[in-house]
């Protein structure tokens, strides 16, 4: 009868000791893009980066994000970089847009990336 109360002791502690495996957390190699900008014009709702400029400013920091893929005109750049944004968007011709701040933030292996759709108004 003691035995049998000893193994009911033992057995959560065995079984508690096995689920710190579960835990563990894996991240990827790959970098994030924090700041992803889809721009259009007027009343088109097509992608556009053709004549435009996107730059990102984190008090003295400023990048010039840029497009990877054309055939999916996204402005992206801030790879794994947080921090509170703000983003200019300018083509001759249209009203240049500027943002709030944009927080960025991180979890435990990256950046959380942040969709930014811009409409620009023709001047």
């Amino acid at each position: 009868m003691k035995k049998i109360i000893l193994l009911l002791f033992c057995v959560p502690l065995l079984l508690a000791s096995t689920c710190e495996d579960d835990d563990q957390i894996f991240c990827t190699t790959e970098a994030v893009a924090a700041l992803n900008v889809s721009v259009t014009l007027g009343e088109s709702s097509s992608l556009v980066s053709d004549g435009i400029t996107v730059v990102a400013t984190d008090g003295n920091y400023s990048e010039t994000l840029v497009v990877n893929d054309a055939t999916n005109p996204v402005f992206v750049g801030a790879y794994e970089r947080q921090g509170n944004y703000i983003i200019t968007v300018s083509k001759d011709g249209y009203q240049t847009y500027t943002s709030e701040i944009i927080q960025i933030t991180r979890d435990e292996c990256h950046v959380i990336p942040e969709q930014i759709q811009v409409n620009l108004v023709p001047n």
